[in-house]
């Protein structure tokens, strides 16, 4: 997509980051070739690397982005939080200087106290990051880490310090010039994580009110006077449940998340980026930065959020239409229907922003836009996102870094269906049936031998949920469906080969999407953001189907499966070892995730399929065990 909307493109190596975005001379190269005045990093690969900033200033070529110094300072952990602290930032207790080994990660993290966080020194993103709350998960901590921050920065020094247990995840977007002159535009919240990468984000934050913003955003300014930073930039904060906040890093980049603060500013912040590179002064000052409204981004993925809240996929996207046609509604993204969401780049597809008057406002909007958007061919995480956002934690505002294991303790299992929720999902179901059945009698021409049928006695069965009798009338603008207690009407005024069926449900609005219809009564319905196989008979069938005997599960108990496509790291075991459960077997690499695959049971190693540097697919069996 970036390639076409280009004027000019030029291709500067293979798929590999190594080989190619995070080449510096072959990146330069494009530079001199095409006569660049300047470089956007954009988010990631070189986006804080002093050394490219170095490079493009010896060649008279701009960096679109703050000064090597800054980079430097703010890029290493150690180094940053020494600057923070010289600048009067909070800051949280930890290790002032780099951890040598695993024997000096335990000494450190036991005279921290546990928890603690260990963390690459450079970088960021989530990647080279783990929680530790004993010696045993020290040790592994380290070495993940460790091989973590090699693999995304190729710097593979560590720190620790203290965790602050069950803490709100909130930074403060800053702006300066080359004059220090310098503002803050507010805060957003980014909480809602997983494994430390942000998966919602809002702006403002219902948390903060005006002293502790005001107190936060000083901080951050005071900090990029410090060093001398001139360019758009984030300083993110823990906030404890009194309102103490502490510095927890800064990002010397353009944010995945800044379009939420656009939203609520309206400060375009890659135009003042560019502005501040080619040498302005801001021309903003602080009272110009209001708070408008409310914006919500949701990070659409390519992943499986029934797998530990998202384990990458792969795969072409056979189909894909955003919602850009809703009020209020920004789909940042770059692929398009046909495009291939492969294992060398982060599985992100899109980033959906909504924007409304206030935060309720913003919450619709972003139902609506989860509901109306069309993802074929991969698995995404749209699931996960359309649940937070119709949570009743999340409504209220009661959100921290842990929120998703205090949610959902036993992991992501999709939407729960219930009393009207299932009834409704049913009566869907039934109505499509009959209508695919209508439309194959008329194709056929069988209506003409004999009457077309208005009433339709059925049984929807609904999986985990439950199976639903569905008594079926039509009616002359529609249909009355009875399930069990609940009476619905619904409008006649769709069709089956709708992307997005807009239905209208005893009077409300109900976004459905028909996912794949067989042609035995299967079908896969998107409703409510989960994709839900259902099963339609007549009342008749489904007493035979009752005594139909039931197929037994395969016992995987014994088996260690990739849970992603990714590259095979090591392999920790040989043929014939034995192996107590939750002993680590191998790990995986995927989007630079180090992922410590464990066995599940006791036993000995039978057989092993893959070796270190193995490409692997998702549910490939890796090790066996008698």
């Amino acid at each position: 997509m970036h390639v076409k909307l280009a004027d000019e493109a030029v291709c500067i190596g293979p798929a590999p980051a190594r080989q190619s975005y995070l080449c510096m001379d072959k990146v330069l190269e494009a530079v001199q070739q095409t006569g660049a005045q300047a470089v956007h990093p954009g988010y990631g690969f070189l986006s804080e690397n002093a050394d490219f900033v170095r490079l493009l200033e010896e060649n008279n070529v701009a960096f679109i982005g703050p000064n090597a110094n800054a980079i430097t300072g703010m890029g290493d952990k150690i180094q940053s939080k020494k600057l923070a602290i010289e600048a009067e930032v909070n800051t949280i207790p930890g290790s002032r200087g780099e951890i040598q080994d695993v024997d000096h990660c335990i000494a450190v993290s036991r005279k921290i106290g546990y928890p603690v966080m260990i963390k690459a020194s450079a970088g960021g993103g989530g990647k080279g990051m783990r929680v530790a709350r004993n010696d045993e998960q020290a040790r592994e901590g380290f070495r993940l880490s460790q091989q973590e921050a090699a693999s995304s920065f190729g710097d593979d020094r560590i720190l620790v310090e203290k965790f602050v247990d069950s803490p709100r995840h909130i930074e403060i977007q800053v702006l300066a010039d080359q004059f220090n002159n310098a503002i803050y535009l507010n805060e957003r919240e980014c909480s809602i994580q997983r494994r430390n990468q942000k998966v919602i984000e809002e702006a403002p934050s219902v948390f903060l009110d005006a002293q502790t913003r005001r107190a936060m955003g000083e901080q951050a300014v005071a900090l990029a006077r410090r060093i001398g930073y001139s360019s758009a930039g984030t300083v993110e904060f823990l906030v404890d449940a009194q309102r103490n906040f502490y510095f927890l890093e800064m990002n010397t980049r353009l944010q995945v998340e800044h379009p939420i603060t656009e939203c609520i500013t309206g400060v375009d912040l890659v135009h003042q980026m560019i502005r501040v590179a080619s040498g302005h002064k801001l021309k903003l000052k602080q009272e110009d930065i209001p708070i408008r409204g409310w914006a919500i981004e949701s990070r659409v993925y390519a992943e499986d959020p029934f797998k530990n809240f998202g384990l990458p996929s792969v795969g072409r996207l056979s189909r894909y239409m955003e919602p850009n046609h809703l009020p209020g509604v920004r789909c940042d993204s770059g692929v398009e229907e046909g495009s291939d969401i492969s294992i060398y780049y982060d599985p992100m597809i899109c980033k959906l922003v909504a924007y409304g008057q206030d935060r309720s406002q913003a919450v619709a909007r972003s139902l609506d836009a989860l509901d109306s958007y069309v993802i074929r061919g991969v698995t995404h995480n749209v699931p996960l996102l359309r649940d937070i956002l119709a949570e009743p934690r999340f409504v209220a505002g009661d959100i921290t870094t842990n929120y998703l294991p205090e949610v959902y303790p036993d992991g992501f299992r999709g939407h729960q269906l219930t009393g009207e929720g299932l009834a409704r999902l049913a009566a869907v179901a039934a109505v499509v049936h009959v209508k695919h059945q209508r439309r194959s009698v008329a194709v056929t021409g069988h209506h003409a031998l004999q009457p077309t049928p208005t009433a339709w006695d059925l049984v929807v069965l609904c999986g985990a949920a439950g199976d639903v009798p569905c008594a079926v009338r039509q009616t002359g603008a529609g249909f009355e469906v009875t399930c069990g207690e609940h009476q619905l009407t619904m409008a006649d005024d769709f069709t089956l080969a709708e992307p997005v069926m807009n239905l209208t449900i005893n009077g409300q609005r109900e976004m459905v999407q028909l996912v794949r219809r067989g042609l035995k009564g299967d079908a896969r319905l998107r409703f409510r953001g989960t994709a839900f196989d259902v099963q339609v008979y007549s009342d008749a069938a489904y007493e035979y189907f009752k005594m139909m005997p039931k197929k037994e599960e395969a016992d995987v108990g014994k088996q260690v499966t990739s849970p992603m496509p990714g590259l095979v790291k090591s392999v920790a075991v040989s043929v014939g070892d034995m192996v107590s459960e939750g002993q680590e077997v191998c790990v995986i690499e995927a989007m630079k995730m180090q992922n410590s695959l464990v066995a599940a049971a006791t036993g000995k190693v039978r057989a092993i399929h893959v070796k270190e540097g193995d490409t692997v697919e998702d549910e490939q069996i890796l090790v066996e065990l008698e």
